[in-house]
């Protein structure tokens, strides 16, 4: 009988009262007696930073490359624990003499590096709540951000200075002082003085602190971060965090990792390269931060990421699917370029340890030897030195999951999270094989329930449950800042509904099967759940992404599609096509291809005829956040998408009927 990681706490109910059916109550094994509470002596993140400081003041804590003098990137050069709180405690000190006070709004706009945390400390220090401001949810969105959480004071990367002032004008009211990571130059000052807004460099800032300051008592209900999430419609949304939700989380992190793992402590190294705007990254920081390990920040590039890796050789690894992908792809040529006998002796270590791993050995024991001889090699992709290997933000390809679990030395862990369950609300144990493909259970904070979902056929009180995530807990948000109706939305009777449609393991692990939101019906009243058509559609190897459309005054589907550039110039070659790819994409006949190659795709995926598509449009400039067609996770922003083709949209429509006459 295998493991079940789960306990029932409540059981479900059938539908009644015009509200549907909810399946039964879980929560992970780890908090079958009771969630996870943040202890009474803890008030806030800066007490974890505050008592790490304490234990260890002279252990590395920030570190970033160096440039040579040939302008090269060279060895990591690091931040004590103390001298980082000894610069947060200044730069906190600097932002009360120019009056931003307790729960007032401070903004941090840049990339990752060692003033990032600096800033965000000596937010926490004062308790002033700190808000990320990010580009990529599109030009207008910093402005917005500063006015919608009326944020007084901003830390800007240098180079980010020039897109602050470029909307300063419209934002002045709210934002009096800049502060950059670097250097400010003369004529920044002056166009913000213009404005009436202080534009000050990191060391001018630094001296209008001082060490010796009186820090203000904190509350576990005080806002720790107001963040900002890309949401696939509309103006962002302000996702209000509390220190209590906060530290729960971090809390969480290490109280499975202890009861399944190693916890990190001052040996371990982490390397920080997904955007700290994001609440992933800072969760998992300052989980760093309080265990005293240390932080090894990226170049910002990431034609050197693999590189940054091989200098830092961290122990902690938290990345995404694309950089998973890149990896596998990368040790796949190494493997395939190497001769036939390598070639084979891989192959016959990779499924020597798969079936091991199959049969419930954990990561070291179960090819101790191939390990030594063979995957020592592949470990080397990301330093070397990698234990604990977690990915996110979006589902991980089941064959790049197993194939990092074998190869990397390190036990792997997918998790599923929003900003507002503060990063991971699910994580799958690094040592369960069995949980491969899934998103794994429940943190210790939350407990979780299927909400069943109709139009959609989602039943969770059927032998599979299956429907809306939904969740409960310490970990979640306070609601969205200014924005009770759309709080109202999604959180019912106490319970935050994600959105996502999830699938109830036999072992009690969770599998993220769909979107709740991207259904609509056709004229004749089907319902299309758009977003699992598009993942069946995706299969087809001659394209790289697709969007999928119908309303309810049509009844069928028709699509624009980006294509896979080198298979569209092969088909062409073969056809004695000559013109350039943007032609090609306008050729019928080239249409027709992908059309007839999409749809067979769908018939082997069992897709039903309304689900299969009538016309195309082939797109040769991939989907992009410059024309807001995607969110920075890569999802599909449909009302933008619609706006942006619509001529075409409404061509699809005209031609497909035009041939069915």
């Amino acid at each position: 009988m295998a493991e079940v990681y789960t306990v029932k706490v409540e059981e479900g109910r059938e539908a009644s009262n015009g509200k549907p059916s909810v399946g039964a109550v879980y929560r992970c094994i780890y908090a079958k007696d009771s969630l996870l509470q943040v202890p009474p002596q803890l008030h806030s993140p800066w007490d974890f930073f505050r008592d790490s400081v304490k234990r260890n003041p002279n252990c590395r804590m920030l570190g970033r490359r160096q440039k040579t003098e040939s302008k090269e990137a060279g060895p990591y050069a690091w931040l004590t624990y103390q001298e980082v709180y000894d610069a947060s405690i200044q730069m906190g000190s600097a932002m009360r003499s120019l009056g931003v006070n307790p729960g007032d709004r401070c903004g941090i706009y840049g990339s990752n590096c060692p003033e990032w945390i600096i800033a965000m400390e000596a937010c926490n220090s004062h308790a002033v709540t700190y808000v990320p401001l990010y580009d990529t949810l599109g030009p207008n969105a910093v402005e917005f951000i500063i006015n919608h959480a009326e944020v007084s004071i901003a830390f800007v990367q240098e180079n980010k200075i020039p897109s602050i002032l470029s909307c300063l004008e419209r934002c002045c009211s709210n934002l009096k002082t800049i502060v950059s990571f670097g250097s400010v130059s003369s004529t920044q000052k002056k166009e913000a003085e213009k404005f009436g807004t202080c534009c000050l460099t990191w060391g001018e800032f630094l001296h209008l602190g001082s060490l010796d300051c009186d820090l203000p008592s904190k509350k576990k209900t005080d806002i720790c971060t107001i963040m900002y999430t890309s949401g696939t419609t509309g103006d962002p949304k302000g996702v209000v965090i509390k220190n209590e939700a906060f530290m729960a989380e971090v809390l969480s992190i290490d109280q499975i990792i202890s009861l399944t793992d190693r916890v990190a402590t001052e040996e371990d190294v982490y390397f920080s390269f997904l955007p700290l705007a994001h609440v992933y990254d800072q969760i998992m920081e300052t989980y760093c931060i309080h265990k005293n390990s240390s932080i090894g920040f990226w170049q910002g590039d990431v034609r050197f990421l693999l590189e940054d890796i091989q200098t830092l050789k961290p122990t902690i690894f938290c990345g995404v699917p694309r950089v998973f992908d890149r990896i596998y792809a990368g040790i796949n040529n190494k493997v395939s370029s190497g001769g036939a006998l390598q070639s084979a002796l891989f192959h016959y270590a990779y499924n020597y340890k798969l079936r091991n791993l199959e049969k419930g050995l954990p990561q070291h024991k179960a090819a101790p030897l191939f390990d030594k001889l063979v995957f020592d090699k592949t470990k080397q992709a990301l330093g070397g030195r990698v234990r604990i290997l977690l990915s996110g933000a979006a589902p991980l390809p089941r064959h790049v999951e197993e194939f990092m679990r074998v190869t990397s030395g390190s036990t792997l862990s997918q998790g599923y999270g929003l900003t507002e369950s503060c990063a991971g609300c699910f994580t799958a144990i690094g040592d369960v094989y069995s949980m491969t493909g899934t998103v794994g259970i429940p943190m210790t904070t939350i407990e979780a329930r299927l909400e069943s979902v109709p139009e959609m056929g989602y039943d969770a009180l059927s032998g599979v449950p299956r429907g809306e995530i939904c969740l409960r807990g310490v970990s979640l948000f306070s609601g969205y800042h200014k924005r009770q109706d759309l709080t109202h939305e999604v959180m019912v009777d106490g319970w935050f509904h994600t959105g996502d449609i999830g699938e109830w393991q036999p072992n009690g692990a969770m599998k993220i099967i769909d979107r709740k939101k991207n259904i609509f019906k056709l004229s004749q009243g089907e319902y299309i759940a758009v977003e699992s058509i598009e993942n069946k559609y995706l299969q087809c190897p001659l394209i790289t992404s697709i969007w999928v459309y119908g309303n309810s005054f049509e009844s069928f589907l028709v699509a624009v599609v980006v294509p896979e550039r080198k298979a569209l110039e092969d088909w062409a070659l073969e056809h004695n096509l000559t013109a350039d790819y943007k032609s090609l994409c306008d050729n019928l006949k080239a249409r027709k291809y992908i059309l007839d190659n999409l749809n067979s795709t769908a018939q082997k995926h069992q897709l039903r005829g309304f689900e299969l598509l009538k016309a195309v449009h082939l797109e040769p400039i991939p989907f992009d956040m410059e024309r807001d067609l995607i969110t920075p996770t890569f999802k599909l922003k449909r009302p933008q998408l619609l706006k942006y083709y619509k001529n075409h949209i409404e061509e699809l429509y005209k031609e497909a009927k035009g041939t069915k006459a």
